[in-house]
């Protein structure tokens, strides 16, 4: 066998390797992306992750705004007035009992909220009818929303939907459902946790 032969192999077995080699390093390189897309990045985990709130700053009559999995979620400390309105409404309300609407079972109940905690509550803040974010509007007897009937609540300005101050649905609105009550738990008597495990500890 001639020299040349033996250098020709040499130089093929050489470049077999090689290219072996880059091309298992390049599909490594390749591959980590791959595999990385398998496991959620820390932003998405925020976003579905539970998000914890502190009560006590919330003035009574005031609403708040939180985040939670990319929607914003209201909270509203109502005054004693408020709550003792929301019984004067309930002819006018499509589902008072919020039997057909989305809520906890703790929150199946004219306040929507768990027993002993009705000073707070919590909604999403996305209307049921195309999910736009009713305003707030705690004013009593405002003309364009109904006058006397009108005992505080959420309206729609996209396609007039409107909500008394537990979140419930008016008739003749084009929302078919109250407003949704995602799940929550209070950590302490000032903190909620939501998205966490449903109902009231503390």
């Amino acid at each position: 066998m001639s020299d040349d032969v033996i250098v020709n192999k040499n130089r093929r077995r050489f470049l077999t390797v090689a290219t072996s080699v880059v091309g298992a390093t390049g599909a490594g390189f390749a591959a980590v992306p791959f595999i990385g897309s398998w496991f959620p990045s820390d932003k998405a985990k925020a976003l579905g992750a539970p998000i914890k709130v502190n009560l006590a700053s919330i003035e009574p009559g005031q609403m708040i705004t939180e985040e939670w999995r990319g929607k914003p979620i209201y909270i509203v400390r109502r005054t004693k007035e408020a709550l003792a309105s929301l019984e004067k409404v309930e002819n006018n309300l499509r589902d008072p009992g919020s039997d057909d609407s989305v809520q906890p079972e703790f929150a199946k109940n004219q306040y929507r909220t768990p027993e002993g905690k009705e000073e707070f509550l919590v909604l999403l803040a996305v209307c049921t009818h195309l999910g736009c974010a009713p305003q707030f509007i705690p004013e009593v007897g405002v003309a364009d929303l109904g006058g006397s009937s009108w005992q505080g609540g959420f309206f729609c300005p996209c396609h007039g939907s409107k909500f008394d101050l537990s979140g419930r649905v008016y008739q003749g609105v084009p929302a078919p459902t109250n407003l949704e009550v995602p799940p929550y738990s209070y950590e302490s008597d000032t903190v909620i946790v939501v998205g966490g495990e449903q109902g009231a500890k503390a």
